[in-house]
């Protein structure tokens, strides 16, 4: 590939075409915008304005720097990068420093939509007062949203009002029909993270506790059974063997989603599968998901039914690295199975398995789909908030908060949240790397 030499190179065509992408994206936004005061555009248009820029764009940078048409094989790899990576996050960190919600959400509150008498330049004539129709006291500041039935739009903001009389800051450039008020959301600094600290008590400490206990138990127990079950099975002795390594992986063969399912129909207090089974043993039913106690129970309990397959295949995989001279040597030196299991086999799973032990704890730590699929969270515990109920772990917990807090949408709130579950993991993660070495270079 042709560039210039070294890591300035490198950096100057990728900075090269990151640049040709934003300036696209940028003036095709500049150019809906535009042509939306004058014609409705559907949003899919968005995307052709950007390839208008972005073809003719690359054809005049090429020319300027020759060497960059051998980089515009990695154009749609930067895009994708670009919206589903890069966007997210820097979106996500923006909004955990707002009030951004459901009831603020920069769009027009079309519940407050109220027709246009007349346009007096920069002064509309509503058909109600102002203060009843665009619900505001004061309505000074507010922004607002002008447009006409056939899609023509024109955002400002209310200069002054005086019953049924608005001033906007700027005249809209076609004749407006409706207004509405705009949902606006603003910057609050780290007042999501405050409220989040004064309720750590209810939420964060209970809930953090939780998900490290879950990450912690199921890598436990998942790597006991999956370990003793893999060992076992390596057994080249064992008669029908790869039958039961078929039957033990049927678990993680199926769908998960389908799989918790089952379990959440198999654990129902009244008709499940297991409490009838009990009772016919004489034992009372359990409360397994209706308890909090026993509600943690069955998710560990399920997590292992869906998660020791996968670390009897891992454990298979590394034992099948061992040569069976070292058992030989073993055997022949006089070493019982269990000293060759603890000073052979042991040793020499623990490197293969460490990187394994921890990518789990990571899955484990926002694993949430176990979580919302068997418990939903629940179920509730006094002295706890209602989004932070007793199986609840930190991405769970932010999900509820960022679509059902107050009644509606807290996107704020559960980004606040998604960054202090980020610095978290980060934080857990690099203590478990630093314990283990499981990143130290081997000399």
């Amino acid at each position: 590939m042709k560039h210039p030499q070294g890591l300035v190179g490198f950096l100057l065509s990728l900075g090269l075409l990151l640049l040709l992408l934003l300036a696209s994206l940028g003036l095709a936004l500049f150019a809906f915008w535009s042509l939306q005061l004058f014609l409705p555009l559907p949003g899919w248009s968005l995307l052709l304005l950007s390839l208008g820029f972005l073809l003719p764009g690359a054809v005049l940078l090429a020319r300027r720097f020759p060497f960059l048409s051998d980089w515009y094989y990695l154009l749609p790899a930067l895009s994708f990068l670009l919206v589903f990576t890069v966007y997210p996050t820097v979106l996500t960190l923006y909004l955990a420093f707002t009030n951004y919600s459901g009831s603020k959400n920069g769009m027009p509150d079309r519940s407050t939509e109220t027709r246009i008498l007349r346009v007096e330049g920069r002064t509309l004539v509503l058909e109600g007062k102002a203060r009843e129709t665009l619900r505001c006291n004061p309505c000074t500041g507010v922004g607002l949203e002008v447009y006409t039935q056939k899609g023509q739009r024109f955002r400002t903001r209310i200069l002054a009002e005086e019953e049924n009389r608005i001033t906007l800051a700027a005249s809209p450039p076609f004749q407006p029909q409706y207004a509405a008020k705009i949902n606006a959301f603003r910057f609050i600094g780290f007042r999501n993270f405050t409220y989040i600290l004064s309720q750590a008590g209810k939420a964060l400490i209970p809930v953090f506790a939780w998900n490290v206990a879950f990450a912690s138990l199921t890598v436990l127990l998942n790597a006991l059974v999956g370990g003793v079950l893999g060992i076992l099975l390596n057994n080249k002795r064992l008669r029908l063997r790869n039958l039961y390594r078929t039957l033990l992986i049927v678990s993680w063969a199926l769908p998960g989603v389908i799989t918790v399912q089952v379990w959440v129909a198999l654990l129902n207090y009244n008709f499940g599968a297991i409490n009838r089974l009990l009772g016919v043993l004489g034992i009372y039913p359990i409360p397994w998901l209706l308890d909090p106690d026993w509600a943690k129970v069955a998710v560990l309990l399920v997590n292992l039914w869906l998660g020791f397959p996968y670390m009897m295949t891992a454990t298979l995989g590394a034992l099948s690295t061992i040569p069976d001279e070292l058992y030989e040597a073993a055997r022949v030196d006089g070493a019982s199975p269990w000293q060759a299991f603890r000073r052979i086999t042991l040793p020499l799973l623990r490197q293969p398995m460490t990187p394994i032990l921890l990518s789990a704890f990571a899955f484990n730590f926002n694993n949430f789909y176990i979580i919302y699929l068997l418990t939903g969270g629940g179920p509730a515990q006094e002295g706890r908030l209602a989004t932070a109920q007793a199986t609840d772990i930190l991405i769970s917990w932010a999900y509820k908060t960022a679509f059902t807090a107050e009644g509606q949408s807290a996107y704020g709130l559960g980004a606040a949240i998604s960054l202090l579950i980020f610095l978290i993991t980060v934080a857990i993660s690099l203590v478990n790397f630093r314990l283990t070495g499981a990143l130290r270079e081997v000399r």
